[in-house]
């Protein structure tokens, strides 16, 4: 690793220089990035080393995410080893994981009222008074290890996560559950998201009926 273009340097030409730049490489603004950063290193115990900074080791993190990019391109990138690259870039994840589950859940978590788009629109007050939000799953594609890859070979005979998430009506995310294999059926998931209290899934009010529509 001999280039003088090393990752510190760049993120600091990306702070300093136009904002489309920090924009096309980490997918937000300067003031989101800033943010972010203070925000994990506060909260979420995102730390550097005497090699790095917090600052660097957030930006590898968002380069690999942003870019779908590899080790090796940010090996390259920031100039760091693959070893290094690899650890910084599972500190990272890690503090975003935990600033999840500070982030998607419910405004309402006891959900006291009625949704306005519900409340007011006759034709879906009678039925959907009590509904809260909407679940779906979706393929995300994944690079897995040659030894797993025949269970995550979804329909189109690629390797993929079988992803679930809910959303309220405002279209934010209130739970999110990934890393099931692409064979997964979405029945299963959802079973493990209720049946497991660990991943904080968002219950209805305690002698609420839950009920699952499929929309088609």
């Amino acid at each position: 690793m001999t280039s003088a273009q090393i990752g510190a340097k760049w993120i600091k030409k990306l702070l300093e220089g136009h904002p489309d730049r920090i924009h096309d490489a980490f997918r937000m603004s300067k003031r989101i990035y800033i943010d972010l950063l203070h925000k994990l290193e506060v909260d979420h115990e995102l730390q550097g080393s005497q090699r790095t900074t917090a600052r660097e080791v957030l930006g590898l993190t968002l380069y690999i995410l942003a870019q779908g990019g590899s080790i090796r391109l940010a090996k390259e990138r920031f100039q760091h080893s693959t070893e290094t690259i690899s650890r910084y870039f599972s500190k990272g994840l890690t503090s975003l994981l935990l600033l999840s589950a500070e982030v998607i859940k419910p405004m309402d978590p006891q959900f006291r009222e009625i949704p306005a788009e519900i409340r007011s629109d006759a034709r879906y007050m009678p039925f959907f008074k009590d509904c809260v939000g909407a679940i779906d799953g979706t393929h995300v594609d994944a690079r897995i290890p040659v030894e797993d890859q025949v269970r995550y070979i979804g329909r189109h005979s690629t390797t993929t996560q079988n992803v679930m998430a809910v959303c309220d009506f405002n279209m934010c995310f209130t739970f999110a559950l990934a890393g099931w294999e692409g064979t997964a059926h979405y029945s299963r998931i959802f079973a493990r998201a209720l049946g497991d209290n660990r991943l904080n899934f968002p219950h209805p009010p305690q002698g609420t009926q839950i009920n699952i529509f499929k929309i088609i």
